[in-house]
């Protein structure tokens, strides 16, 4: 599903340089990675969706090279293929919940909005338990009901791989497990690969593979 090979990637800045050597990910697994803050896991989740591109090296996703793609066909690619989960939420002020889930289905003709995904948009929300706020607008969530709203866009589009940074983090335990369920019933039911940056160690039984991306700085090979 993922295959990454001698990829080399620093910021403008040059104050951050991640090199990996190999990195793969099987078709239906449900990876976790772990690591120390600025160890480079929410890079490597901007790289494998194709958001940054690396100096050199490959990151294919099964046949396709996505650091070949143009930049109108990264984007395209990771609306359709890639349900991603970002830490800080990305939601858009201007629009309800509801309009929020629906929002990638808005922003490109790759994928139909029709009566059945509403209606998936509704359904994901009631099992979130933020079907009550689907009419109220982002900037009037908590926290947590904002993650959920998040992690409802992510998997509308029913994606074949699911990036999520940090996607229980700030969680009550009973929450976390309810996404966490959620997330793993959605890679199962669409034959998904999951790649979940976390801190919550307690989780970690759960996933089929563990990954200390503080082995990955000298350009390690998982």
């Amino acid at each position: 599903m993922i295959k990454i090979s001698a990829l080399q990637f620093e910021y403008p800045s040059g104050e951050f340089r991640l090199n990996i050597l190999n990195f793969e990910v099987n078709r239906g697994e449900k990876v976790a990675v772990i690591g120390p803050s600025g160890s480079g896991k929410t890079t490597l989740l901007n790289l494998v969706a194709g958001i940054f591109l690396p100096q050199m090296g490959s990151i294919r996703f099964g046949d396709m090279e996505v650091t070949q793609l143009s930049d109108t066909a990264r984007r395209d690619f990771r609306i359709t293929n890639i349900g991603f989960v970002f830490q800080d939420f990305e939601l858009l002020d201007y629009l309800n919940v509801q309009d929020n889930i629906l929002h990638p289905y808005r922003i490109t003709s790759a994928l139909q909005l029709n009566r059945q995904v509403r209606d998936r948009a509704v359904a994901l929300a009631q099992e979130m338990g933020i079907g009550d706020k689907l009419r109220r607008q982002s900037t009037e969530l908590s926290h947590g009901e904002k993650q959920r709203t998040a992690i409802c866009r992510a998997l509308l589009p029913q994606p074949k791989l699911i990036l999520a940074d940090e996607a229980t983090g700030n969680l009550d335990p009973a929450n976390k497990i309810k996404i966490l369920d959620l997330l793993f019933r959605s890679t199962a039911t669409h034959d998904a690969t999951l790649l979940a940056v976390t801190h919550d160690h307690e989780l970690l039984k759960r996933f089929d593979r563990v990954i200390d991306f503080q082995t990955f700085q000298g350009g390690k090979s998982v």
